[in-house]
């Protein structure tokens, strides 16, 4: 989320940061985004009957932001199928793997376990099947001989941080061509 913040400063960035939402209100990006003077939003879906009152709280509150693109940073959470496709082409993620491969969690563990070569991290747009949707961009290096997991997963966050903005504003980009080519607001 950093990244995405640091790089949306840049008069010539596609893309607003407008909102900073987490399901936990102790979350580190909702200091960070508050001191860049970003709006922010903790919802705690504990206090839920279930995911589709928590959804709803937080479709109303991307709403009441008029947010147009959601960029999912550290957001742990299995979303609905029904919140996914209201969101599909406008809703992505970045993954610690090259998927497909490695899907899911403990990313790191698994690609030294199975004896790749190469490990990164992919930007990929949400689908309602976990880290399935189509790949936007990805980003690559080689797992050195030994390597831990920790170091792995240290020099691939390097990679995230670099590979989001980029992916973010090829998105905006695209989506603001889309948009204007229709005549959609």
């Amino acid at each position: 989320m950093a990244a995405l913040v640091d790089a949306a400063r840049a008069p010539s960035f596609p893309a607003e940061i407008a909102l900073v939402l987490s399901d936990r209100g102790d979350a580190g990006g909702l200091a960070l985004a508050r001191q860049a003077g970003i709006a922010t939003a903790a919802i705690d879906p504990k206090i839920y009957a279930g995911r589709d009152e928590f959804e709803a709280a937080m479709q109303a509150m991307l709403g009441i932001h008029r947010i147009e693109l959601i960029c999912l940073a550290g957001f742990m959470r299995i979303l609905s199928a029904p919140f996914v496709d209201r969101w599909r082409g406008r809703l992505i993620n970045i993954h610690p793997s090259l998927l497909p491969a490695f899907r899911g969690l403990d990313t790191h563990a698994r690609a030294i376990a199975a004896g790749a070569r190469q490990h990164g991290c992919t930007v990929h747009f949400v689908e309602p099947e976990v880290d399935s949707g189509p790949v936007v961009a990805q980003a690559s290096l080689a797992i050195a001989p030994g390597e831990s997991a920790q170091d792995l997963s240290e020099r691939v966050l390097k990679l995230e941080h670099a590979l989001y903005p980029e992916a973010l504003a090829q998105v905006a980009a695209s989506l603001a061509r889309r948009e204007s080519a229709t005549g959609l607001r």
